[in-house]
Order: C-alpha cells, then sequence, then structure tokens
C-alpha cells in the first residue's frame, strides 16, 4: 500500500510538470473537447457532468458556454463534504457560468450559499455522461488525481450505466498509472491525438 502511495506520488510530480509545460493548451483543449461533444455516447446524452477548468487542467469553459445553448442538461461539481466530513462533490445544474464564483482550491463553484437551492441539485443518478479531469492517465482508462479523494469518492458512487469520460492532453499520458482498490478507471480517456478505451479491468 505505501508502495502505490509512493508510486504515485512520482507520477503526480511528472504529470503535473508535462501539463504545466504543455503548450498552445487553448487549441488543443478545444480539439479535446469537440471530439467528446462528437462522440454517439455525448449525443445521445441527456445530463452531462463537466467539470471547469482551473490551472493547467484542459480548458473546458469555452465549450460548457456552448453547451449551455444546446437541448442537453449541463452539471458542474463543487467541492464539499459529507456527514463525516470526508471530501466528496455536489453537483451542480449550470445556467449560465456567471453564476459561479472561486471556491475550493480556486475552482469555480457555486456560492456555497446557494448549494442547496432548490432545482438546482442534481441526483447523481441522473448523470448520462461524465467528463473528469485528471493529472495523468493511462491508456486502458486509469487515471491520477490531485490526492484529495473528491472524484475517487464520487465516482465509486456512479451508475454503471453512466459513461465516465478522461480528457487530457497526450503529454499527460503514461505506460501504467499505479491504480489502488478504490480507484476507478475511466471508459475513455481523450487526447488531442486519439480516443483510448479501456481494454481490462484494474
Amino acid at each position: 500500500m505505501r508502495q502505490s502511495l509512493i508510486d504515485k506520488n512520482t507520477v503526480r510530480v511528472e504529470a503535473y510538470e508535462k501539463r504545466n509545460k504543455q503548450n498552445d493548451k487553448d487549441a488543443l483543449s478545444q480539439q479535446i473537447c469537440q471530439k467528446v461533444i462528437e462522440q454517439p455516447s455525448y449525443q445521445g446524452a441527456k445530463t452531462v457532468m463537466w467539470y471547469v477548468d482551473c490551472r493547467s487542467e484542459v480548458r473546458t469553459q469555452t465549450i460548457i458556454k456552448q453547451e449551455l445553448g444546446q437541448n442537453r442538461r449541463i452539471v458542474i461539481p463543487f467541492c464539499t463534504q459529507d456527514s463525516v466530513g470526508k471530501n466528496q462533490l455536489g453537483l451542480w445544474l449550470l445556467d449560465d457560468l456567471s453564476e459561479l464564483v472561486r471556491g475550493c482550491w480556486g475552482i469555480l463553484e457555486p456560492p456555497e450559499s446557494r448549494w442547496y437551492e432548490s432545482g438546482k441539485q442534481v441526483a447523481i443518478e441522473a448523470l448520462d455522461l461524465i467528463i473528469v479531469p485528471g493529472v495523468g492517465f493511462d491508456r486502458r482508462g486509469g487515471r491520477l488525481g490531485n490526492g484529495q479523494g473528491y472524484y475517487d469518492n464520487f465516482l465509486q458512487q456512479v451508475s454503471v450505466a453512466t459513461q465516465i469520460q478522461g480528457i487530457c492532453y497526450e503529454s499527460q499520458l503514461f505506460d501504467d498509472i499505479p491504480m489502488g482498490g478504490t480507484d476507478v478507471p475511466m471508459d475513455f480517456v481523450f487526447t488531442q491525438s486519439a480516443i483510448y478505451h479501456r481494454e481490462q479491468e484494474f
């Protein structure tokens, strides 16, 4: 277990460096996001969860603005905790990016005073498709996050009918991401160069 943790931290440092140094982030992000929305899985989805990018992540805000005008519900996550203090994601039905403020880790999210507003909460069972950020990925769907557990805890609760798609720059890909027993692999990983399908169970 400790060896796995050490391996993850080593990969995470390298992955951050690669992501931070990635050139042409705007153009590549647009290519990646366009691939996502062109897929039948996306076109057939009624409720899609996007993340709102921060720092050097694949940039999603342009595509989110575009998709808000389409015939599907766009949901974004926010960082919160459950009743015992465990990190978890809340789900917010987004109508406009202007609703959001800088919150946990500097990420754009709904103001805390509105988290439980009627009509804005979304049940996890309602999600047809989830777009997931990451620090690093491999071509079989392995994902490495920031280490805070928000997405790990969240993805463990997702229905098997909900498709999970990771997006990243090709430079963030590794031959093998160390996966623990609670880590959930992606069904697909999208980069500017290719779409990778999960080929095996972890």
